[in-house]
């Protein structure tokens, strides 16, 4: 009887120790998993780049709203899959209503027909946000922003490499996704810019600028086979540019479906 007491002692304490080698070993475990957390911090490092355009005027009473929402977007970057690349595209047609936009062009007011007979019926309204290309909404719109740009993200961009060197520019394009006949554009844009509307329906409001297109040049084209792109350009910039404020954003984009495949931006000045 005594043996047998001494039997159940001793099974009673090996399985007591396997239990507590078992729960040592799930929570070491554990604890790897949650000190080494390399996949799912590469994971969240992928982004992917999406292009955010806005039409807008100094002479629009609703755009600021717009704007302040470009900036955030800029700034913050509050979608954890994309790299969001903003352009201000400031339309001509209001310049005729009391207020004279200079940063305003007529070649952004017909880029913009061009999203508005693709998307929208033909109708152009500020303000007027674009994603990639592909979605179109009121550019105050915060939910359709964060939508349209979650969207975007999902789809694969070409590779594009911006290398400047001095007033020389070099842009190398790879890894381009099955496309159309398509346009690889350079916008040069500048941040910091402020104005303080003396008549129109923004008089005696100083308004605050990001992202404003200062120059969109053509540097080349795709013929839908083509699956890679070179160039170079010259860089010449406007005497009341500032430089430390330029950014450039090279992108390309479909003809026909106005779609865009691959977008990239660069600091004029590096750090």
């Amino acid at each position: 009887m005594m043996l047998d007491n001494q039997f159940m002692k001793l099974r009673m304490a090996l399985m007591t120790l396997l239990i507590f080698s078992a729960c040592s070993f799930q929570t070491a475990k554990s604890q790897q998993i949650n000190e080494n957390p390399k996949t799912q911090s590469l994971k969240s490092e992928t982004k992917t780049p999406v292009l955010v355009e806005l039409y807008t005027s100094e002479g629009c009473s609703s755009c600021p709203p717009a704007e302040r929402a470009l900036a955030s977007l800029q700034k913050e970057q509050p979608h954890q899959n994309a790299e969001i690349i903003t352009l201000a595209f400031h339309v001509d047609y209001w310049n005729h209503l009391g207020w004279q936009d200079r940063f305003s062009s007529p070649l952004f007011s017909q880029r913009q027909q061009f999203y508005a007979n693709k998307l929208n019926n033909g109708t152009s309204y500020t303000p007027q946000m674009v994603v990639d290309g592909s979605y179109e909404f009121v550019g105050s719109n915060a939910g359709k922003a964060k939508q349209f740009i979650n969207e975007a993200a999902k789809v694969t961009k070409a590779k594009i490499e911006i290398e400047k060197n001095g007033e020389s520019l070099k842009v190398k394009i790879s890894d381009i996704p099955k496309h159309e006949n398509a346009t690889v554009y350079l916008a040069i844009a500048e941040n910091n810019l402020s104005s303080d509307v003396k008549k129109g329906e923004n008089s005696g409001v100083k308004l605050e600028h990001i992202s404003v297109v200062r120059e969109l040049r053509l540097l080349g084209s795709l013929s839908a086979e083509n699956q890679n792109f070179a160039a170079e350009n010259l860089l010449q910039i406007q005497p009341d540019w500032k430089k430390e404020n330029l950014k450039l954003v090279v992108f390309i984009q479909e003809k026909q479906s106005r779609k865009i495949i691959g977008v990239n931006s660069a600091a004029f000045v590096s750090n």
